[in-house]
């Protein structure tokens, strides 16, 4: 049981009426990464953790029209008010997930399930336009030896089949904002040809666990005591490329207490 998402910071009852809710643009020279992300239910008590979903996406592009460089590696650090809990939930092995498509993997390991999304790319050939390549996200319980990790199983099949599997490392951060991170080496993409362009997964899951319900994401919204809510950082996604070019942005969002 781990501290995850939703932390006490300034409640601003004026500013929460309008609510905070847009995503972040950030930009170095041409490269631009927009970066969004949200939880729900936006109402969750003020002293007792309940179970969320968090939607994050990301977005790649250039302001001139020119190819970005290759995304070589991605780190989410998420608030540490909240709880990420996996007793009892199931595991996956990445082995079982290698060469596989969509539909086998969730055959595969469905009990072990926590998150889907999508992803989208572009591949550059010498002298043709870039084509488009789309797939599918799936996010698995797992383990690499004592430590915890998800597992997210890509799949794409046009033009060509393709599988990667990334292990997102979780750590841990004793102080400050953000308490747990989850980050990932990105593969090389069709020889050095493909970059990715967008990147959108949802993550949650409810189980039971002895007879209990229990949720892989937990949280509460911990505003002080006669404030109707809170405004505070919900994760800062940090971005780097191939090119030695780095994009980080933080995320503000506003909860309600129920």
């Amino acid at each position: 049981m781990r501290r995850l998402a939703l932390p006490t910071a300034l409640a601003v009852a004026v500013l929460l009426s309008a609510g905070v809710a847009h995503g972040e643009l950030t930009q170095s020279g041409n490269l631009r990464l927009a970066f969004n992300g949200r939880f729900t239910p936006h109402s969750l008590p003020r002293d007792r953790a309940a179970p969320v979903t968090v939607h994050l996406s990301g977005s790649i592009s250039t302001t001139d029209g020119n190819r970005p460089p290759q995304l070589r590696r991605i780190s989410i650090a998420i608030n540490r008010y909240g709880r990420l809990f996996a007793r009892g939930l199931p595991t996956c092995r990445a082995g079982l997930l290698e060469q596989t498509t969509t539909k086998v993997a969730l055959s595969l390991c469905r009990s072990a399930l926590v998150g889907r999304g999508r992803f989208a790319a572009n591949v550059d050939f010498p002298s043709l336009a870039p084509i488009p390549v789309r797939g599918r996200m799936l996010a698995f319980n797992s383990r690499a030896g004592n430590r915890r990790v998800i597992l997210v199983h890509i799949y794409g099949s046009n033009p060509v089949r393709n599988t990667f599997v990334l292990p997102f490392k979780i750590s841990h951060r004793r102080s400050g904002t953000f308490g747990t991170v989850l980050s990932t080496r990105i593969p090389k993409l069709a020889a050095d040809l493909g970059y990715v362009t967008d990147i959108n997964l949802k993550i949650g899951r409810r189980y039971r666990h002895q007879g209990r319900p229990r949720s892989f994401l937990s949280a509460r919204c911990a505003a002080p005591a006669g404030f109707p809510g809170a405004i505070f950082a919900l994760a800062r996604g940090t971005f780097s490329f191939a090119n030695g070019q780095k994009l980080t942005t933080t995320l503000a969002r506003d909860c309600r207490v129920r």
